[in-house]
């Protein structure tokens, strides 16, 4: 018996999958393009960084052969290297973080989610009528498609005045309701969620999202680590309910347990911040036995960095993320496998502010795997297979 680890970079992709075209985002590239704008250039220029980018023990797992793969080449097994290299695409028909984790946990999404595609006045008035009469609500403000930061700089001010919570959407399926953790209240907001889940399951959303954020002017908001996800359970059955159906535990943490609608999940372990998320993750470690996943993600990728189109920003949290790996590396017992992947890509340097349709890097590695090419896969599917056959499921 033995354990495994599931660390997911969230938006970390490593080149645009093959039918990338048909969601705009052929060239696409988080990894690539984040590596170019890391230059010795002038660090004021927007979009640029000064100073090469160093992933030293990303690359020590094979990173850059990752992204050779997604590329459709063949890299050299260069001396040095450790645990195994690959990517995968996914068959899934959306580029979200639901689909992207249902997948890894060998549940592709092959139906489509729900969307609200107008840019203003994103959702159905009936919708919103609903709403404002079942939480009594003063009214809504928002109702488009926005930047989570944005849209609370823009809004902020006068929803507290008004105590009208704010409703944005995005290219994604989710319905995003922000407000004041204070003013409005953050036990009044997660009541609203829960209204507002029970409402869209009509429209087949995947996500109700809080998010709530604190300060009193537009140049001092700021979200909170108190944001919850409402998501629509698993339509069947995932890597995590095995788990557990052979005996072992799931260690849910960060956002995991809202991602899977807390199926499949014995404990979840809340945190904010890679450091703390990394933390948690070696406390989960400590307790965990035997044939027990520890399932992570690291938000602050696609929340802070990519959402925000912040190059700089998301450079610096992949080389933060390069020391807290190695650093959690030397904690391996014998028969512990990590595997490293993302569930979609974010470029920074891309138009917009949603994800991109990228494939992602998958790096296996733990102090009794195999050197070896991993390979390029068509699903992300290939992710619950391999954890599988480590942890000898049934």
């Amino acid at each position: 018996m033995a354990r495994c680890f599931l660390l997911v970079m969230d938006s970390f992709g490593v080149g645009h999958a093959p039918d990338a075209a048909a969601f705009g985002d052929e060239g696409a590239n988080t990894y690539a393009n984040i590596r170019k704008g890391c230059s010795s250039g002038n660090a004021d220029i927007p979009g640029v960084r000064s100073g090469t980018l160093k992933l030293p023990f990303l690359q020590k797992l094979g990173l850059k052969q990752a992204a050779l793969l997604a590329a459709g080449k063949s890299p050299r097994a260069l001396p040095g290297l450790k645990g195994q290299w690959g990517c995968a695409a996914t068959i899934s028909t959306g580029k979200d973080t639901i689909s992207g984790h249902w997948e890894m946990a060998g549940l592709p999404v092959e139906f489509d989610w729900g969307y609200f595609t107008q840019l203003e006045n994103s959702f159905p008035p009936a919708l919103i009528k609903e709403l404002i009469k079942t939480a009594s609500l003063p009214g809504i403000l928002g109702n488009c498609h926005a930047s989570g930061t944005g849209i609370i700089s823009a809004l902020g001010e006068k929803h507290i005045s008004s105590g009208k919570p704010i409703f944005y959407t995005s290219s994604d399926s989710v319905f995003q309701i922000a407000a004041h953790e204070e003013h409005f209240g953050l036990d009044k907001l997660y009541a609203l969620c829960e209204i507002a889940r029970t409402l869209l399951d009509p429209y087949n959303i995947g996500r109700v999202i809080a998010r709530p954020f604190v300060g009193e002017t537009a140049a001092d908001f700021k979200r909170t680590a108190n944001r919850r996800d409402y998501a629509v359970p698993p339509t069947g059955k995932t890597l995590l309910d095995r788990v557990i159906e052979n005996g072992g535990a799931v260690h849910a943490v960060g956002k995991i347990s809202d991602i899977f609608a807390h199926q499949g999940v014995t404990h979840t372990i809340k945190a904010s911040g890679h450091e703390a998320l990394m933390a948690a993750t070696a406390t989960a470690a400590q307790n965990a036995n035997d044939g027990d996943l520890i399932f992570t993600n690291f938000v602050d990728f696609d929340m802070l960095f990519g959402h925000q189109r912040d190059l700089p920003g998301y450079a610096n949290a992949l080389e933060e993320f390069d020391l807290l790996l190695q650093d959690f590396a030397n904690q391996l017992q014998a028969d512990d496998m990590v595997v490293i992947t993302a569930d979609h890509g974010n470029d920074p340097s891309w138009q917009g502010f949603d994800h991109t349709r990228e494939q992602v890097p998958v790096l296996v590695f733990g102090p009794q795997i195999i050197v070896k090419e991993y390979g390029a896969h068509p699903s992300f599917s290939v992710i619950a297979d391999t954890i599988s056959q480590h942890l000898s499921l049934r």
